[in-house]
């Protein structure tokens, strides 16, 4: 399984402004066969802070994510908006087990 991991600053404004292209790319991205999970959410401490967390089976699948039509229109939005990309890795991962 691979685990991408990312950090963006937002502008003021911007959470409002992408909400629409932000919620399409989750949900697009979800229904792509080979993601296992995607989200974003807002760190609590800093609200201009956007954590993302992707799973995804393998590298072909992330592979393809790259590129699928919803991602090329996602990119062009972000083009628009006030989105620093601040830290974007992934890293490989087994399939994890639960903390108890």
């Amino acid at each position: 399984m691979l685990i991408v991991l990312a950090e963006a600053t937002l502008g003021e404004r911007t959470l409002e402004e992408a909400r629409g292209a932000f919620t399409a790319m989750i949900e697009a991205s979800r229904a792509e066969e080979g993601c296992l999970g995607y989200s974003y959410a807002l760190d609590v401490l800093d609200p201009s802070k956007l954590v993302i967390v992707e799973k995804w089976v393998d590298d072909a699948a992330l592979t393809h994510h790259f590129a699928t039509p919803h991602m090329a229109t996602f990119q062009e939005a972000l083009g628009s908006l006030d989105v620093k990309i601040t830290e974007l890795a992934k890293y490989q991962a087994d399939d994890g087990s639960p903390l108890r």
